[in-house]
């Protein structure tokens, strides 16, 4: 310890210490500069690699073929080609003979039964070159020739598969089809040979010589699919563009595999890729769904599951891809970029969680979507569902905007908190603002409270007729913190729920109706009892207004003795809302029995009398000169 610190109030070490220091400081200060230079020099040795092993290709090639062949001549085996084209002929013999032979499923969708063959077939053949493979004695250049050769053949197999069930989707031309098997073969091949090569021993930079020999008839082949898929019959300059950019991007990425650029190659791969890759997948998965004939509804959560979920898969597995492939090929560690790859980071875990809280929500929407369709489609079947289908009219579109609320700000909170933002004095700064708000916004509080509690004591429901206050109408939606009535001429009533008050609801469970008739005095009223009692007979078996009564129409009474005739009560109960039309049926049908049985209804009367002819000769004066005064002593009795 002595010794250190002697060392320390060394003046020679204290300055090659500080010297250090800078460097160190400059570096962290000039890493990107330091990386770019990094990387401009690998291109360049990887450059000049690539020129001297071209010459050594073809000596390395024989090389690794006479150890092939050496190694299987030791061991006393058939030619490794020989063996292999027995392995994939019995393959494709039992592939074909197992496609033909077996039964076909009766699966309700042709895309289904599709799949389940292709999948189901390709099965037999993977297991049929497993073991076969397995069963051979190989000896261990030849195991890792077969071995890499076969799993490439299963590779093209299952992308073949997928082709033909797009193929028969319709999703792909057959043209296409045959652009798209012969692509998956090459690369197939091309990267079984690489990884072959490897465990040969052949060297690293011949190696990679073959492999960018090899791709080049992928590039090729690549442009001409481009080509052909955005050519149109007419030549305009977009067309001209599109294919230009389209083939340019195709080189480019080429060319950034080529310079071992593969971060910026796998991130325009999967830009390129992971769109059409998407719509595909959307196409496949709607043919798949059970509602195929409404294929475009985005009420069925099936479909919704299929498609978003199918989606966040391939996002979700192309993003961490992409992420994992940055953090091996950008080692930046200090100074600027740390914050970088901090945001780079944070940007790849909030895109799978915005996925997954975008796949919940879509699920709950397409949930709430068709329970509302259901509702409106059979909201009127029975008496009792009425009630839960209008109520769930009411509570599941307050409950959409509320989670979607919630998803929201948890998905904004998740987002800064993976981009590197402390969220923990956000959230209390959050809720101490909510509190001031709260406090200075009593009414809007207000409103939202008494809204919450007018729904849960189940006060009224869209589509009910209420009365508030000054307030009538029908119950057309909600907000958080009002609600719309439309009144029955027409005009709109946007009312807060802190000023609806006490609620007269006109339209639960049922309604008594209730009117009077004035008939004289002389009226046998049992007959106008039987009468009524026919009528109420008559409605109820209306087959448009029978189903609305509860109780029938009756005759309650005399209600009252009027001056000129006695009132009769008349009731019925039917569904709410649905006394208007009734009444009105009914006085058509009362009038007419009346007057067909000879029933008058009261009026008033006027009747004068008089003992001596001058009252008599007066009375008549008076009617035929209303406008002038009677006599003096003319007396006019009248009775009601």
């Amino acid at each position: 310890m002595a010794e250190l610190l002697r060392l320390l109030d060394d003046e020679d070490v204290r300055v090659w210490l500080e010297q250090k220091q800078a460097a160190a400081s400059q570096s962290r200060d000039n890493e990107a500069v330091w990386f770019m230079e990094e990387r401009e020099a690998l291109l360049r040795a990887r450059l000049n690699a690539f020129f001297t092993a071209v010459p050594r290709v073809s000596d390395e090639l024989s090389r690794a073929v006479s150890a092939i062949s050496q190694d299987a001549r030791n061991s006393g085996a058939m030619p490794t080609a020989l063996v292999l084209a027995i392995i994939a002929g019995i393959a494709f013999a039992i592939e074909w003979i197992f496609r033909h032979s077996v039964p076909a499923v009766p699966f309700p969708n042709p895309h289904l039964r599709q799949t389940y063959t292709e999948f189901l077939t390709l099965s037999m053949f993977t297991a049929t070159v497993a073991i076969l493979f397995l069963l051979f004695a190989w000896p261990p250049l030849v195991r890792v020739v077969a071995l890499y050769s076969l799993l490439a053949l299963v590779a093209y197999k299952l992308a073949t598969a997928l082709w033909r069930i797009a193929l028969a989707a319709s999703i792909m031309s057959a043209r296409s089809y045959l652009r798209a098997r012969i692509f998956t073969a090459l690369l197939a091949a091309t990267m079984a040979f690489s990884a072959l090569t490897e465990r040969l021993g052949v060297a690293a930079d011949v190696r990679s010589a073959l492999t960018i020999g090899l791709s080049i008839p992928i590039v090729v082949l690549a442009m001409a699919m481009i080509w052909r898929e955005r050519s149109s019959d007419v030549r305009s300059w977009r067309d001209r563009l599109s294919r230009a950019m389209g083939i340019s991007g195709a080189v480019v990425l080429w060319l950034l595999w080529c310079g071992d650029f593969m971060a910026l190659f796998w991130l325009g791969i999967m830009i390129v890729l992971v769109p059409r890759a998407l719509s595909i997948a959307d196409s496949l998965m709607l043919s798949f769904s059970p509602s195929r004939s409404n294929e475009r509804d985005p009420s069925d959560p099936k479909a919704v599951l299929l498609v978003r979920g199918t989606r966040a898969i391939i996002l979700i597995a192309a993003v961490d891809w992409v992420a994992f492939v940055w953090r091996n090929n950008f080692p930046f560690v200090s100074g600027e970029v740390t914050l970088i790859r901090t945001l780079i980071a944070g940007a790849f875990n909030s895109v799978v969680i915005l996925l997954m809280i975008d796949l919940v929500w879509q699920l709950a929407k397409a949930y709430i979507t068709r329970k509302l369709s259901d509702v409106d489609d059979e909201g009127t079947s029975r008496s009792n569902a009425l009630a839960r289908e209008s109520r769930l009219r009411t509570l599941l579109p307050v409950f959409r905007n509320a989670l979607a609320a919630a998803l929201l700000c948890v998905a904004a909170l998740t987002v800064l908190s993976e981009m590197g933002v402390k969220i923990g004095p956000l959230v209390a700064g959050a809720g101490v603002v909510g509190v001031a708000i709260g406090f200075g916004s009593q009414t809007l509080v207000k409103d939202v409270v008494s809204g919450i509690f007018y729904l849960l004591d189940d006060a009224f429901r869209v589509g009910e007729y209420i009365e508030a206050g000054s307030y009538t109408g029908v119950v057309e939606s909600f907000s958080l913190r009002s609600v719309r009535l439309r009144h029955h001429r027409g005009p709109i009533f946007t009312v807060p729920f802190g000023s609806l008050g006490a609620i007269k609801n006109a339209s639960r469970d049922w309604t008594v109706d209730k009117f009077r008739i004035r008939v004289p005095f002389k009226t046998d009223v049992d007959k106008v009892r039987k009468l009524v009692k026919e009528i109420g007979a008559q409605l109820q078996a209306d087959p448009e207004l029978g189903s609305l009564f509860i109780e029938p129409l009756k005759l309650k009474g005399v209600e009252q003795i009027g001056e000129y005739g006695i009132e009769l009560g008349i009731a019925f109960t039917c569904k709410p809302g649905e006394q208007t039309m009734i009444r009105r049926k009914a006085y058509a049908m009362v009038m007419r029995a009346f007057h067909d049985n000879g029933i008058d209804f009261a009026q008033p009367v006027v009747q004068v009398s008089g003992d001596d002819k001058e009252t008599a000769a007066a009375t008549l004066a008076a009617r035929q000169s209303p406008d002038k005064t009677a006599a003096p002593g003319t007396a006019l009795p009248a009775s009601l």
